[in-house]
């Protein structure tokens, strides 16, 4: 296992790690197996979150016992200094520790990362619980590009996840820019949410970036951890074959996914597309139904509102079929 400094954290972690969404699909045994399993393989950092229903929990009792071996990273949708000192207490409880290496602001767009910075926002309780010793380290998640620039201009965050994969290469060159301020980039994403079955050569491609510092995959199998595994240890350089996977892979998917660029945007019904478009992506492909709608649900303009207008697929840069896409939407969520 390679491992990689974790930008300005200082912390020394395998160059795959371990994201905690799928676990929500098993039960506190599963997991406690394949982090016993990880841990004889040298994976040492494990991503969680509070949205994660009972993924905290579960690793909280599967790490009893071996907790040192890891670096935990978990994250909070807190906005307000008051929810995210809660959250906090409730993660250092669910994962029945008393410190957690990196705490995430999760998911922020650009008018909620400011009033995450405002005074009374969950910044303060952040650098408190830093201060107090109850988190080492604080990072930054999103899904829109703006949020990515602004990110690397902040001079409090450590590390910034960020989905790449094949066919979401938007952040490429502030990935680069990561590297050069010394944060550590997170990979979230590598298999574009289950859309890219190819496995082995979704890994490789993100392991071939060398500004890239860890690749966090959903795992629940003992088989996507053995495959994962397989791939990480790989270091060898794409072959020509798998470039031209690569490219194959990224022509039969260009027309079908969002890359949340958010160029679509606005709305003139005020949908979320890409939110859409997300959530959809967990209930179709992640297998995680009840989570995915529960998701959906906080949407305020359902898919169901579209009106065909077409502007967005004007605006598409990928010329996707969005009306098309929203329909599906609607359908399987049945609003």
């Amino acid at each position: 296992m390679e491992y990689r400094v974790l930008g300005k954290t200082g912390l020394k972690i395998s160059r795959m790690g371990f994201g905690g969404i799928p676990i929500q699909r098993i039960d506190a045994a599963g997991t406690r197996k394949l982090c016993l399993e990880m841990k004889e393989a040298g994976i040492n950092y494990i991503d969680t979150a509070r949205g994660y229903t009972v993924s905290e929990e579960y690793l909280g009792e599967a790490l009893e016992g071996i907790r040192d071996h890891f670096i935990i990273a978990t994250k909070s949708m807190a906005r307000t200094k008051e929810a995210m000192a809660a959250d906090i207490e409730i993660s250092l409880k669910n994962l029945r520790t008393d410190y957690i290496d990196l705490y995430q602001v999760h998911n922020a767009t650009l008018p909620q990362l400011e009033q995450v910075m405002a005074p009374g926002g969950a910044l303060e309780a952040l650098l408190e619980a830093k201060a107090a010793g109850k988190i080492g380290h604080i990072g930054l998640t999103a899904h829109g590009l703006e949020v990515f620039e602004k990110a690397v201009e902040l001079d409090w965050v450590e590390t910034f996840m960020f989905p790449y994969n094949i066919v979401e290469s938007q952040g490429e060159e502030l990935i680069k820019v990561c590297a050069e301020k010394n944060i550590g980039f997170i990979v979230m994403k590598p298999l574009a949410g289950g859309a890219i079955e190819d496995a082995t050569l979704a890994m490789r491609y993100c392991l071939a970036n060398p500004a890239v510092t860890v690749v966090i995959p959903g795992m629940a199998e003992e088989k996507e951890l053995a495959q994962n595994l397989a791939a990480a240890n790989d270091a060898s350089p794409l072959s020509e074959e798998e470039l031209a996977k690569v490219a194959a892979i990224r022509k039969e998917l260009g027309t079908q996914f969002c890359r949340r660029c958010n160029y679509c945007q606005p709305c003139v019904k005020g949908i979320n597309i890409s939110g859409c478009f997300l959530f959809h992506g967990y209930l179709a492909r992640y297998g995680l139904e009840e989570w995915a709608r529960g998701r959906y649900a906080t949407i305020p303009v359902k898919a169901s509102a579209c009106i065909e207008c077409g502007a967005c697929e004007n605006r598409c840069p990928y010329n996707l079929p969005i009306r098309q896409m929203l329909k599906k939407v609607a359908a399987d969520f049945g609003e």
